[in-house]
């Protein structure tokens, strides 16, 4: 009899509406529910500004890493559960504001791409308020096809980027 494999998982979290730091640490919280998943650890919060619609209020994000049975898809489904349940309205403009949203960052060494699901995420470069965070937790951690996370949030340009890690209680 084979025993259960584990995949590490890292996932995005962020909230712009209904006090969005409760509502992170609420998907936080929602993650250890996760059937057949470990939370492992999250990193500190952090404000950003939102991106590409300007016109709403800043975000509050983290990572958080999970050890997981379950496969990529069956985690998004989850993800998205969890984002549903917290209220999460999908009909509304893309980078719109959001109580909750929980992006799959990167799911052991897959790379993949298919019409439900991007491993790893296709903007990881392109957010401070992802890698910076991702850092605090796994520097080390590398990327499939790219390089480790502490490379990647050291390509940033760290000229005003907006991004503030707000202090724990």
């Amino acid at each position: 009899m084979s025993r259960p494999r584990w995949y590490p998982a890292y996932i995005g979290i962020g909230s712009n509406l209904d006090s969005p730091a409760v509502q992170v640490e609420r998907g936080i919280q929602a993650l250890r529910s996760v059937d057949d998943s470990m939370l492992i650890a999250h990193s500190g919060f952090y404000r950003s500004k939102p991106v590409g619609i300007t016109d709403q209020p800043d975000f509050v994000n983290a990572v958080a890493s999970m050890l997981t049975q379950l496969d990529a898809h069956e985690l998004l489904a989850a993800l998205n559960a969890i984002e549903d349940d917290h209220g999460r309205v999908r009909d509304g403009p893309r980078w719109g504001p959001r109580i909750l949203d929980l992006d799959l960052l990167s799911y052991g060494s897959a790379s993949l791409g298919d019409e439900m699901l991007v491993l790893p995420h296709p903007r990881i470069l392109e957010r401070n308020f992802v890698l910076l965070p991702w850092q605090e937790i796994a520097p080390h951690y590398l990327v499939p096809g790219l390089s480790t996370v502490a490379e990647l949030a050291g390509m940033l340009d760290e000229g005003d980027s907006g991004l503030v890690r707000l202090d724990a209680d």
